[in-house]
């Protein structure tokens, strides 16, 4: 996931210009854009400790904070918020990078079977790493599979052989999945006059429940809540699995193989030396905008809605659009247009998504953040007053946490898997 590029940047030579002076200091051979990406969703991801809602809450009168509240939390069901692009955009850059990591190992000589090997060994790496990051908290192994780790664990190995194919096949590969899954949820039968709504962890008269074909993708009541009910039950639990509180499912990593094609496509024009950077940006804003809209004719046709947690077929193709013009603005500024020193403090971040994400997800937040109240006084976070506190703390941690990455980057330490 965070392998070695080659780089595709106009050199700072050809502008006359120093290096230093244009690019600050990166990892060579990677594509700047690709991180500054990642940097940007993973900073979405770890922003969570400032905890915008506890300041919006404080606050309930202010729509500047109920608008940044609103952006760093999930929607309830259906349609999106800037924190629901974190997950479908660390998976796109999957796809994004794969072009380039087949190619690196092919040149220092590895076969397809040793491709292959390494691909299943990455994907059992990536399952475990989510699932041990669920259970920190738990009285003995947590086994789920719905998180961003497990996801994409789970379909990795499936893009890597895809992506042996050719194009045409690949484009094949997407439509049906996205169609075949799509259709699956269509056949499941819709609850009968009997289900018991309270042990699906739902309700009949839920606000955000669909209705008429498009209940078919409703909460907890869909083919992927019934499959978790027979195969999370498989494994040593606590109590009995009835229902995810969130609705998340472990099939979404069906379609979540969709969102890492996407990406694919977009790497491969990235990579593509035949074409030029601006015909590679004017390839991902079309992508990009047609993706959109087709995700949108879905979802207000009613033939498919945009839900993130069940990860339906139309988000996978409306935030799949977004992702493509993320990409294109960064590739744009970063490769394109060489403003790179803005950038250094997202680099840092991107380029080490991996212990990024474990210190995020992990108790390293919780750690600096129990460390900053003991060592500067229990209230030092009510400095702007209490509606600000968990603020304070948040931006504190954050420096701490970036302060960590910066360090291994300086060092060139890059945890890969």
């Amino acid at each position: 996931m965070s392998q070695p590029f080659q780089a595709d940047p106009q050199t700072a030579a050809e502008k006359n210009v120093p290096a230093a002076v244009v690019n600050p200091p990166m990892p060579v051979s990677r594509i700047a854009s690709v991180d500054v990406y990642r940097g940007f969703v993973m900073l979405l991801m770890m922003g969570e400790v400032l905890s915008l809602e506890s300041v919006s809450k404080a606050l309930p009168d202010s729509s500047f904070w109920g608008f940044l509240a609103f952006n760093q939390s999930h929607v309830e069901w259906t349609w999106l918020s800037l924190h629901d692009m974190i997950q479908p955009s660390f998976t796109f850059l999957v796809g994004v990078v794969l072009p380039y990591s087949i190619a690196g190992r092919k040149s220092k000589g590895a076969s397809f079977n040793n491709i292959i090997l390494h691909t299943i060994k990455r994907s059992l790496i990536l399952i475990c790493l989510g699932i041990f990051l669920r259970s920190m908290w738990s009285t003995q192994t947590n086994f789920t599979f719905e998180d961003t780790l497990t996801q994409i664990g789970m379909g990795y190995t499936f893009l890597v052989l895809i992506s042996y194919c050719k194009p045409r096949i690949q484009l094949i590969a997407l439509i049906v999945i996205l169609v075949g899954y799509w259709l699956a949820f269509a056949l499941y039968p819709l609850p009968g006059a009997g289900f018991d709504y309270a042990a699906a962890g739902t309700e009949a008269n839920w606000e955000h429940n669909l209705h008429g074909f498009a209940a078919h993708w409703n909460k907890n009541t869909n083919l992927a809540w019934a499959f978790d009910q027979w195969f999370l039950n498989l494994f040593p639990r606590e109590k009995q699995f009835l229902n995810n509180g969130g609705g998340y499912a472990t099939l979404s990593f069906i379609p979540t193989l969709g969102t890492m094609l996407l990406g694919l496509f977009a790497g491969r024009a990235l990579k593509d030396e035949t074409t030029t950077q601006q015909q590679k940006i004017k390839f991902f804003v079309t992508m990009g905008a047609g993706l959109l809209l087709l995700g949108a004719m879905l979802h207000f046709t009613g033939i498919n809605p945009i839900v993130k947690r069940i990860w339906t077929p139309a988000w996978t193709i409306f935030s799949g659009g977004i992702c493509c013009l993320f990409l294109a603005f960064f590739y744009g500024v970063v490769d394109v247009a060489q403003k790179r020193k803005w950038a250094y403090f997202l680099m840092v971040i991107g380029a080490n998504s991996i212990a990024a994400y474990v210190m995020a997800d992990g108790g390293i937040r919780s750690l600096i953040s129990n460390s900053l109240h003991i060592h500067l006084g229990a209230n030092y976070d009510h400095i702007f007053g209490a509606p600000y506190a968990t603020l304070v703390n948040g931006i504190l941690v954050l420096f701490f946490l970036w302060l960590i990455l910066n360090w291994m980057y300086k060092k060139r330490i890059f945890i890969k898997i």
